[in-house]
């Protein structure tokens, strides 16, 4: 088990790196069939098979069950068995909030030694995170780091997630051989191959104790700022803009922690 934290230091980051957009599928060419006459029989066999369809599609507006199977360990097993012993998964929390930073992290999971119930953070309870962080911290190897509000103002919200998470990624106190990445991007500058998993924290183990144990270290942080920032409640809201954040904002006016380029603090609405 190892544990790492980076600093919050300055980094350039290129927000116009090349991109690489998925081709569009050809449109498909539809041929008509000629229609075949079908005996009677036939004709009441399909109406059959049409009715029974019928019953087992829901009817529009209805609703049908939901099945989430959770997250699990195939890509990384797929990975391990093509030679790449150490895949971390990576995944951020607090993109949205007005204050505080953003804070990601990094894991490696030990094949052989999972903690059980890993799941999207966004789906566990503060008390079930805060067990799993625990489990995550003693069996896996992790580190954490963060992007300033600073940052965030400065390279804007997207840019500073990718400097946080390559953070992260540095500061594993073991080199990952390959990264898996919740969203659409790669951080800049990995130090080895690495693949985005749009609603990975939702199919990847790793990613999901990522989402984790970057959820518990931004939530203790915030915790923590309350005592530096008395007044604007950090440790309810955890920095989103809830009522009574913008109320408190309103009367106290920006702290150090607040983002100035997001709405409403960069429309000044809550300066007036």
């Amino acid at each position: 088990m190892t544990v790492h934290s980076s600093d919050s230091l300055a980094f350039d980051f290129d927000e116009d790196a090349p991109q690489t957009p998925g081709r569009p599928d050809a449109p498909k060419r539809t041929i008509a069939k000629p229609k075949v006459a079908r005996p009677a029989a036939a004709k009441s066999g399909a109406a059959s098979s049409k009715a029974a369809k019928a019953q087992a599609k829901p009817k529009a507006g209805g609703t049908r069950a939901a099945v989430r199977s959770g997250p699990d360990f195939s890509r990384e097993r797929q990975l391990i068995s093509l030679g790449m012993r150490f895949v971390a998964g990576v995944d951020e929390a607090g993109r949205g909030p007005l204050a505080g930073p953003v804070t990601a992290a990094a894991v490696i999971l030990d094949p052989d030694d999972i903690p059980d119930g890993l799941d999207d953070s966004k789906a566990l309870t503060a008390e079930r995170r805060e067990e799993l962080f625990g489990q995550i911290v003693a069996k896996a190897t992790v580190a954490s780091a963060c992007a300033s509000a600073a940052e965030i103002d400065r390279f804007n919200i997207r840019g500073a997630t990718l400097i946080a998470m390559r953070r992260a990624v540095a500061a594993l106190g073991v080199a990952p051989e390959y990264v898996l990445v919740d969203g659409r991007d790669v951080p800049p500058g990995c130090a080895c191959q690495a693949s985005a998993v749009i609603g990975g924290d939702a199919a990847s183990l790793s990613i999901a104790a990522a989402s984790i144990v970057a959820k518990v270290v931004r939530d203790r942080m915030m915790r923590r700022a309350c005592l530096a920032f008395p007044g604007y409640g950090f440790s309810k809201h955890m920095g989103y803009g809830t009522a009574a954040h913008l109320a408190a904002i309103k009367t106290l006016g920006p702290s150090p922690l607040h983002r100035m380029t997001f709405a409403p603090l960069k429309d000044r609405l809550l300066l007036l």
